[in-house]
């Protein structure tokens, strides 16, 4: 059984769950992926707390010992900042728990040359933790949106999934994915689990997706799932 630890936002681990489906779709019910979700929506804000380390450590490891505890084989969690605190929840859980950053960036070595450039979409507590740099910056020139980008178009992005509202959202990111796709990158992480919900929800960008432009690493997390679930 998969467990997944939700709540970071609510929209983005709904997100999780349908996409596990749609990597399904058609089969039998009984063909579909057994999962739990437990969506701790009180978990302490995570771009707010990186001061506050523990409180959210506290808070994060009860919801996978609660998933360990219903018998999850794997723990996901459809958060790119929440991963900040990944090596220490694993060191305090019995089972594992995939890293969103990692996978990210093993699909990235496959489909890109090294030292090729790479954008990413994200929060600032996720540029601040350099949870994927960690990863990209020894083969990858990893860029993001200027600071007054970040927080008109990217941030506020962010704000409006949570908020419910995708379409405004979707215009809210434009300028961002722009400045990108300017500086010819090769791929654009959408860094943070509300973006993917703005950028694929409507037709802009259609050259962009055409060419998988974007990776979605709630997707790709998913996709890494299924096939670690289907090995048990």
């Amino acid at each position: 059984m998969i467990g997944i630890l939700g709540g970071m936002g609510t929209q983005a681990g709904l997100d999780f769950c349908n996409k596990l489906a749609k990597l399904n779709r058609g089969k039998l019910d009984q063909q579909y992926p057994m999962f739990v979700l437990y969506n701790k929506s009180n978990t302490p804000k995570r771009p707010e707390n990186l001061k506050k380390y523990y409180n959210v450590l506290k808070a994060l490891l009860e919801g996978c010992k609660m998933l360990q505890k219903n018998k999850c084989k794997f723990i996901v969690m459809p958060c790119n900042t929440a991963h900040y605190w990944h090596e220490d929840i694993q060191k305090k859980i019995k089972i594992p728990l995939l890293s969103m950053p990692k996978e990210v960036y093993l699909y990235s070595k496959k489909k890109c040359k090294k030292n090729s450039t790479v954008g990413i979409l994200c929060t600032e507590a996720t540029l601040e933790t350099k949870v994927y740099n960690n990863y990209f910056d020894k083969n990858f020139k990893l860029i993001s949106p200027e600071k007054k980008l970040q927080k008109n178009s990217v941030n506020k992005a962010i704000k409006l999934v949570k908020m419910g509202k995708v379409k405004e959202a979707e215009i809210a990111l434009r300028p961002a994915v722009k400045y990108l796709i300017k500086r010819k990158c090769k791929k654009i992480i959408l860094g943070c689990t509300e973006l993917p919900i703005a950028i694929f929800a409507y037709k802009s960008f259609r050259k962009a997706k055409e060419s998988k432009l974007f990776i979605d690493p709630n997707l790709l997390l998913a996709e890494v799932c299924m096939k670690k679930y289907r090995k048990k």
